[in-house]
């Protein structure tokens, strides 16, 4: 089973040494004082970073250099926020302001004709995944808004590879919905505005969530959906590998679950990656240089 893993260096040796430290504690939402489930910390400029768990709580053992450094702080629904380590350090925990929307109207739908399913896939077609073992990302594939008929999101399905690492029955993700960017053509907003975790199942090869009742219409510019690991214990298993250049086994921590990846000839579908605080395209070419691997995610459109 082949894997492909979701950092842009696959085996980063970060030259930091000295004593480690116990780097810990919660965060809570400004106003309200409650805690914050599966908020993501990331070390900008490292290949580090956690996730709070359902308390709010978050923990990692990282060098005391990195004490100094800034920490990316984002989650679905608040402000992202840049802070220096050593300040949640000192406190043992972190407020977040909550991200203020001018929600759109809603549009209620009284009668969809047609639907269409855009990238349809069967569990044959998929042909690797994609993992994360260092920092929280968020893998986003692009759909084009084709035509000008109307078109709401009905339904996304998420598939996933097989991972005999990984031996509990399920693992947490969050699924993410973004506008477009009309400059940069990047995920912009997140249109979802609620947070959405969902379980893979090693009993299944995907997951499908019915957003009918949401009446989401879709940009003119398109989408992107996205899916979120999380690096809660629940998630964490440990993997062995051999190194590439020593050839000596090395274990390392990774994250469930393993989203699929389909290759596709369709340049309309452009995968990107979110990580310490930026969006960044996200290429891997077919050996034949005529396909891009993309994730196995399908939606269903439906139109008025």
């Amino acid at each position: 089973m082949r894997f492909f893993v979701l950092l842009f260096i696959l085996f980063c040796a970060i030259g930091v040494h000295g004593q480690e430290v116990l780097f810990e504690g919660h965060v809570y939402d400004h106003k309200t004082k409650e805690p914050i489930p599966y908020v993501n910390l990331s070390f900008l400029n490292t290949l580090k970073g956690t996730s709070t768990d359902e308390k709010g709580h978050f923990f990692i053992d990282i060098p005391t250099p990195f004490l100094d450094k800034q920490i990316h702080i984002s989650s679905l629904g608040y402000k992202d926020t840049i802070v220096v380590a050593k300040n949640i350090y000192k406190m043992k925990r972190f407020d977040m302001v909550e991200e203020s929307y001018e929600l759109d109207e809603v549009v209620v739908s009284q009668s969809l004709g047609n639907s269409d399913v855009l990238n349809p896939i069967s569990s044959y077609s998929l042909t690797s995944g994609f993992s994360s073992s260092s920092t929280p990302w968020v893998l986003a594939l692009y759909f084009p808004n084709i035509g000008a008929q109307k078109k709401y999101l009905e339904k996304v399905t998420v598939f996933f590879q097989k991972n005999s690492e990984f031996n509990r029955p399920t693992a947490k993700f969050r699924l993410r919905i973004y506008d477009v960017d009309p400059e940069t053509k990047k995920p912009k907003t997140d249109i979802l505005r609620k947070s959405m975790v969902l379980e893979s199942n090693v009993e299944e090869d995907f997951v499908s969530i019915d957003l009918g009742a949401l009446n989401m219409k879709i940009p003119q510019e398109g989408i992107y959906v996205g899916v979120e690991w999380l690096f809660v214990p629940y998630n964490w298993y440990k993997n062995t590998l051999i190194h590439p250049l020593t050839n000596k086994k090395v274990i390392e921590d990774r994250f469930a679950p393993t989203f699929g990846a389909v290759y596709n000839k369709n340049q309309n579908y452009k995968a990107m990656v979110y990580g310490m605080g930026e969006w960044t395209d996200f290429k891997v070419r077919s050996k034949d240089n005529t396909k891009n691997l993309i994730p196995a995610i399908s939606v269903k459109l439906s139109k008025e």
